[in-house]
């Protein structure tokens, strides 16, 4: 009489015989900016200074918190959180939960993308905001507000969510969701494609915003990155021609002046230089230097 397999046994042997596949959550990377999260418009929320930047990285904790429950609904089960505005040190660790991990501080070969690989299925951006080209926008500016006027990639002007973009397709990785103010998700559409985007307030002005209240946010952050997840398959990678033409116009004369000096920098005009990476690290990492290096660092 032939003996009844366990269900146990019968699950090992489909699985040998590749009869049945294990399945795996989404990995899913998360940067967060602080200038596009609800209710952030002027220098009181973004640093240490400001007298509501202590609520601020609240609501931004609270947006990331919105992402992840999302995402964990629509069947993710990794995540890497990118804490990226200023020192990196914003997210408030003991709200976080226990099963991500969290990058902080600064400098970062990836800047707002440190971490990033081919094993994740797709990369969230919460808090981000419009470019410094871009006439309208809360905050609007490109890595640097007081440094850059412009910053191009193949002789396109771009946000930071487009450079981060274009960091996460040289691994393969779709964007596939964006937060933020009005003007930022309309800027990333027309030059990344249709991802799912949560505009949780609308631009009035550099320093004012007509905004939602922090509990509709979340909301709004939830259902959007649930959405996203549950449509990830429909997402593609956003992959620049190479080599990648970086220019950089800096607001100060100085600056384009003396980076010239170095053989692999052109100087463009007055403000401006170029910079030819062979790809997107090569180019991130350059501008990472460029945002970071100082002669008077020491150990």
């Amino acid at each position: 009489m032939r003996a009844k397999l366990t269900l146990a046994a019968a699950l090992s042997l489909a699985l040998s015989s590749g009869r049945l596949e294990a399945q795996d959550g989404h990995k899913i990377y998360i940067s967060v900016d602080m200038e596009g999260v609800v209710g952030v418009v002027s220098g009181d929320h973004l640093g240490p200074s400001g007298f509501e930047y202590g609520r601020a990285r609240e609501w931004m904790t609270n947006e990331v918190l919105a992402a992840i429950e999302g995402a964990r609904a629509a069947g993710a089960t990794e995540f890497v959180i990118s804490d990226s505005h200023g020192n990196g040190e914003n997210l408030l660790l003991d709200r976080l939960p226990e099963d991500v991990t969290l990058i902080r501080s600064w400098p970062r070969p990836l800047m707002m993308m440190e971490g990033i690989d081919e094993t994740f299925d797709a990369a969230i951006f919460i808090g981000f905001h419009s470019s410094t080209d871009n006439p309208a926008g809360v905050r609007a500016h490109t890595m640097s507000s007081g440094r850059l006027a412009g910053v191009y990639l193949n002789g396109v002007a771009v946000p930071e969510a487009v450079i981060n973009a274009a960091i996460a397709g040289h691994f393969g990785v779709p964007v596939i969701m964006i937060s933020g103010d009005d003007v930022i998700a309309e800027e990333i559409r027309a030059l990344v494609g249709d991802i799912e985007t949560a505009v949780v307030k609308w631009a009035i002005s550099y320093q004012s915003a007509r905004t939602l209240m922090p509990q509709a946010a979340y909301d709004l952050i939830r259902e959007k990155v649930r959405t996203a997840v549950e449509r990830i398959d429909e997402f593609e990678p956003y992959v620049l021609e190479r080599p990648i033409t970086f220019d950089v116009t800096f607001k100060n004369y100085r600056p384009s002046e003396v980076l010239a000096y170095l053989p692999i920098v052109e100087r463009t005009d007055s403000h401006s230089i170029r910079f030819v990476g062979k790809d997107m690290i090569e180019v991130s990492m350059f501008l990472e230097f460029l945002l970071s290096y100082d002669g008077s660092l020491a150990p």
